[in-house]
């Protein structure tokens, strides 16, 4: 029997600590529990909205329908073929409790992406990255619920349409609901250093021999130093994607601003540090409201105590027009948007 919870309040359930309401709200253990709220939801004709973790999330009003909350648990070991290990979560795990498991069990690959908020099932959503890393690098697997057909489906890596902070899951929402996850990690430490501050930490540390564990350590100093913690200060982390250019838009750019770091992509473009644009243009600090920019990382919006969504939107489509106006360059949001 499904508990559904009417008029809920969704303010402990997104890291912005926005309270809107949910029509209703139910949370869902396992794919029996899923599948039955699905059916549900078409009997009743509900529109159905997925919440993981909620930290990357932006409620602008109430959401209309059935909200699922993912709460599966559940991680294991499926296969070793000699160094190669895939491992397996449930989408409802908590993504960095997930990390550590995996350095427990001497795992290497996760490291560099610890302490990210969230769920293992939100992962993929977002293709989620961070210090020279990104998902897709260990994906193995998803095993999803296809809204379309009724089917429960595997897809693998090169069905998943991974960029930048995207995938198939968002150029489809609503279609797939995603149950578990597996990832290719290996049992033979790989450190991936080439991020600045984190190969400085490293060689900082005067370790010679590669150590996941460490290198997990040192990106969390690093996370925790850059990035408020949000059940101190409201906020769903980075707020705006680095937007990507052409190489004569870069030039002509670092003309202008001779400190805009930009780093060349595989496809020729560049990548600029939308925090680096922000804080140029003096947002960093500035507060309107409850709603603000962190003083010491511009790429972050935070909610200092009553900020409702809209005074969040409000904030962030400004630093957008200015951005455009300043520089030429459009900045896309990273959050979901819920409620509008």
């Amino acid at each position: 029997m499904l508990d559904i919870i009417n008029n809920a309040d969704l303010r402990t359930h997104n890291t912005f600590g926005i309270s809107e309401h949910a029509e209703r709200l139910v949370f869902v253990e396992n794919d029996r529990q899923l599948l039955q709220a699905l059916s549900l939801a078409d009997k009743h004709a509900w529109p159905v909205t997925l919440l993981g973790g909620g930290s990357n999330l932006v409620l602008a009003g109430p959401v209309r329908g059935l909200v699922l909350a993912i709460r599966s648990r559940g991680r294991r070991v499926v296969s070793r073929s000699g160094r190669e290990v895939i491992i397996e979560a449930e989408a409802g795990e908590n993504w960095h409790a997930l990390v550590n498991w995996s350095l427990d069990l001497g795992l290497c690959g996760l490291e560099n992406l610890s302490l990210i908020p969230g769920t293992a099932g939100a992962a993929p959503v977002q293709n989620i990255g961070a210090y020279g890393v990104e998902l897709e690098d260990v994906f193995e697997s998803v095993e999803v619920y296809d809204r379309c057909t009724g089917d429960i489906r595997r897809l693998h890596r090169e069905h998943c349409r991974f960029a930048y902070r995207d995938s198939l899951f968002k150029q489809e929402p609503g279609r797939y609901i995603i149950l578990r996850l597996r990832l290719r990690l290996s049992s033979v430490p790989d450190p991936k250093l080439g991020y600045g501050p984190l190969a400085n930490a490293w060689q900082a540390t005067g370790l010679q021999r590669a150590d996941a564990r460490v290198v997990s350590e040192l990106v969390c100093q690093i996370r925790q130093s850059k990035l408020p913690d949000p059940s101190q200060l409201a906020n769903a982390g980075s707020f705006f994607k680095n937007p990507l250019v052409t190489a004569e838009q870069a030039e002509a750019l670092q003309q202008c601003w001779p400190g805009l770091p930009s780093y060349m992509q595989p496809d020729g473009r560049y990548k600029l540090a939308a925090g680096w644009l922000i804080e140029q243009a003096g947002w960093k600090g500035s507060r309107d409201g409850d709603a603000g920019v962190h003083r010491e990382q511009a790429l972050v919006l935070v909610n200092y105590g009553r900020a409702r969504g809209e005074d969040i939107m409000g904030l962030a489509t400004r630093i957008q027009t200015d951005i455009r106006q300043r520089f030429g360059v459009s900045l896309e949001m990273e959050p979901i948007v819920l409620g509008l």
